[in-house]
């Protein structure tokens, strides 16, 4: 009997993250600025802690994980270390090893599955050249997995999310609407075919960070997950002092997205994601706020350049295989820290 892991659990991937809204009073005490060698901590809302270990090298620790985002259980675990991963690209630095994060409902699943699950993370590990090496496990109603990544970068190479400067070119390597698929495909809506590209945007590494981190005219790198895409450039906009300013029909998101938005089938973070941060954004009438708030698991890189490198930047990133165009710009710091041009 084939597994459906979906069925286990309320929520999905980084759509059971909580609300920035939520998690802002959660760590409304979370004071770290007393720690010299801390270079990033709880205070700059990035994608994981720095802490700098001498003049050259500086040490990155992230942890991540969730329920299930799709049926099969290697996958899910291969998905999960593929999205945990991303925190230390997106700070530009490079995974040294990983320890994993387990609750499993040994009632309802068997410890076979969970194996699938831990060696769908391990093969992901292996193949960016790092050890699972070991972990924490408990009983728990519902499935979760992630990992804990320690990561290392060039201290003068560290990447952050709120270094992007006026004028900035923005750009996103993944397409949009992971949230609004895995949602389609709980409720039975969605296609095999959209499920395949979905699973394959999901399991791509994020190692295109690393790779950015020695371009001088990289200003700011994170990357979208569960606040989605509108949460995390509010988060560039504010933490740099200005507004990210975006053109509506121009944000990457995959074919499949007017349909599921036509069927309604955006998961419960969109929704809280938006009531979170609505007063941060200038909306055109008439627009739908579904895709910017959409929660991405394992999500793409969001990029801030300085224009007068836009060749040079379109270039290396289309030799990685990646070919970009932007989508908006950092401009100066405005009411809201982001603003939606209309078509």
């Amino acid at each position: 009997m084939s597994i459906k892991l979906t069925a286990y659990s309320h929520g999905a991937g980084c759509g059971c993250k909580l609300s920035p809204a939520t998690l802002r009073e959660i760590l409304s005490d979370a004071e770290t600025r007393s720690f010299g060698s801390l270079l990033v901590g709880n205070e700059e809302s990035d994608d994981a802690a720095v802490y700098q270990l001498n003049e050259d090298t500086s040490i990155i620790s992230t942890t991540d994980f969730f329920m299930p985002i799709v049926d099969d259980p290697g996958d899910f675990g291969a998905i999960a270390a593929t999205n945990a991963l991303s925190d230390v690209y997106a700070m530009g630095g490079s995974p040294m090893m990983a320890i994993a994060i387990l609750g499993w409902p040994i009632d309802k699943l068997s410890p076979e599955v969970a194996r699938e699950v831990l060696n769908g993370a391990r093969r992901v590990c292996h193949e960016v050249g790092i050890p699972l090496a070991g972990g924490h496990s408990i009983d728990s109603p519902e499935p979760i997995f992630g990992l804990a990544v320690t990561g290392q970068v060039r201290t003068a190479d560290l990447k952050r999310n709120n270094s992007a400067r006026e004028g900035d070119l923005l750009y996103l390597s993944k397409p949009l609407g992971i949230g609004l698929v895995t949602t389609a495909q709980k409720k039975g809506h969605a296609t095999d075919e959209d499920l395949r590209i979905a699973r394959e945007s999901m399991l791509r590494v994020n190692e295109l960070g690393a790779a950015l981190s020695t371009l001088p005219y990289v200003h700011a790198l994170t990357d979208v997950t569960g606040f989605g895409l509108a949460g995390h450039l509010i988060e560039v906009a504010k933490g740099s002092a200005c507004t990210a300013e975006v053109s509506e029909e121009l944000i990457p998101r995959f074919d499949f997205v007017p349909k599921y938005l036509e069927l309604g089938m955006s998961p419960g973070g969109t929704h809280r994601n938006w009531d979170s941060y609505r007063q941060e954004v200038k909306l055109p009438g008439g627009s739908d706020h579904r895709l910017i708030a959409d929660p991405q698991t394992s999500g793409g890189l969001l990029i801030a350049v300085d224009p007068g490198h836009q060749g040079a930047f379109e270039q290396s990133t289309a030799i990685a295989g990646y070919h970009l165009s932007p989508f908006g710009r950092m401009v100066s710091q405005q009411d809201q820290a982001l603003t939606v041009l209309a078509h």
